[in-house]
């Protein structure tokens, strides 16, 4: 039921208000007290709907925030001293899909343990339901997105005031990609820097830009920077807890050095960062230059967040855009992350930045397969007599000291995806030809 970020998919297929109702069961088993919110999808009303009638009958009392952002949500269930949080969002996906996230106190999303109990109890028919006088309540959640505001505000001013900076000379272009991530820019706003927005409309069918904000979707947030002569430009998917960037030049950022860039500012000499599997070389190597070290996850926001409870980690990523920083919550909150990038631009242009990272060539493919756990594990059982360090962390990752290959079954689609990346061009290629001609053994020997 659940993947790397809680249930989601197509409206009316994967994702239906029956579903939404036994999660709220599921959910109210335990709980007394829930948060729910939403993003900006029409389709979300009804499920929310459902939710809250299933932790209603449950006996368990309801916070309504409405719709707002993902860490809005995730960070009002400790605020309120509730027991969890839901958000009903379907994050970067497309509009004809939606989804269910379920949220801890600490702003961690729930995983492993915690969500095989929910699923097991759904699967079962487990519920504990009220007694027609002991049904809970729905209330609304007010101040949710003030409290969010004034939380990223405060982190922002102690970053500027932190270089000195004076964020009334500095310009952004926020990009809310009619989502829910307007509280940039009322963050922004609140700590004087000049703000610009496109799309702040919310919107769930997302008419302006595609959710997901990527190099092809930001090309009007790139104009825009570039024609107002911009200091930054931020853009937000469906529902903000990812935030990718565009520097001054109009320049669209890809991930990998924006996980650079976070990592060796939030990071000193001992501490580790967390951050996938499929990470680029440049973070390892950024980090090497100021004492600090990588340690890997699985693909997957939660399980970033998961290594960054430990106390060596300061920060915690991912090149797609999701961004974590514990000392302020366990929750990617995209909004913190554009207050955080606004201060380290101020400081330093973000060209200027990413001029200290020297990229490597990355090779990426999928293949289709109907046996993607199958293929892997023959491709994990071939890299047993290959010459590198291997990992089975997340797919199959082999190490050596010019690159590395990832080989990983995708969580959603009947795909094998492969990754290759190295310091040289031609043995990134090697590597990639090495990896995609295990995959492609391991297909044929399976029959596709």
């Amino acid at each position: 039921m659940f993947g790397t970020s809680g249930v989601r998919g197509p409206v009316g297929e994967t994702v239906t208000a029956d579903l939404a109702l036994s999660i709220g069961r599921a959910v109210g088993v335990e709980a007394d007290r829930v948060v729910v919110g939403r993003d900006a999808r029409e389709a979300g009303k009804a499920l929310c709907d459902a939710l809250a009638a299933g932790l209603v009958e449950s006996g368990t009392d309801v916070l309504e925030v409405g719709v707002a952002a993902t860490p809005t949500v995730a960070r009002a269930v400790g605020d309120r001293d509730a027991d969890a949080g839901v958000v009903v969002t379907a994050s970067h996906n497309p509009p004809q899909d939606n989804g269910i996230k379920l949220w801890s106190p600490s702003g961690q999303a729930f995983v492993g343990a915690e969500q095989e109990t929910i699923a097991r109890r759904i699967d079962e028919d487990d519920y504990a339901l009220a007694a027609w006088d002991g049904h809970g309540e729905r209330t609304a959640c007010e101040g949710a997105g003030a409290a969010h505001r004034d939380a990223i505000t405060a982190a922002g001013r102690r970053r500027f005031d932190a270089i000195a900076a004076d964020p009334a000379e500095l310009s952004v272009v926020v990009d809310v990609g009619n989502g829910t991530g307007g509280v940039t820019a009322d963050a922004l706003y609140e700590l004087g820097v000049s703000v610009e927005t496109l799309n702040a409309t919310p919107d769930g069918r997302f008419p302006a830009r595609p959710s997901e904000p990527t190099a092809e979707t930001c090309e009007s947030l790139a104009r825009c920077v570039d024609a107002l002569d911009a200091d930054l430009g931020i853009a937000h998917d469906g529902d903000a807890d990812r935030m990718m960037a565009v520097d001054e030049t109009g320049t669209f950022v890809p991930g990998d050095l924006l996980l650079a860039t976070f990592a060796r500012e939030m990071a000193g000499a001992g501490d580790a960062v967390a951050a996938p599997v499929d990470t680029s070389l440049v973070v390892e190597d950024a980090l090497a230059e100021v004492g600090a070290s990588l340690v890997h996850t699985r693909v997957g926001d939660v399980y970033v967040a998961e290594r960054a409870k430990e106390e060596s980690v300061v920060f915690g990523g991912e090149p797609s855009g999701a961004w974590i920083f514990p000392q302020e919550t366990l929750c990617p909150d995209g909004p913190l992350a554009a207050v955080t990038l606004a201060a380290l631009v101020a400081e330093q242009p973000l060209s200027d930045r990413l001029d200290a990272f020297d990229p490597y060539p990355i090779r990426r493919t999928s293949i289709e397969t109907d046996h993607r756990a199958a293929v892997v594990e023959a491709v994990r059982e071939a890299c047993q007599t290959i010459d590198g360090e291997l990992s089975d962390l997340d797919g199959v990752r082999l190490s050596r000291e010019d690159g590395w290959f990832l080989v990983r079954a995708s969580g959603t689609q009947p795909l094998v995806r492969v990754t290759a990346e190295a310091r040289e061009d031609g043995t990134a290629e090697e590597l990639f030809e090495e990896a995609k001609t295990l995959v492609t053994d391991a297909v044929a020997d399976l029959g596709s």
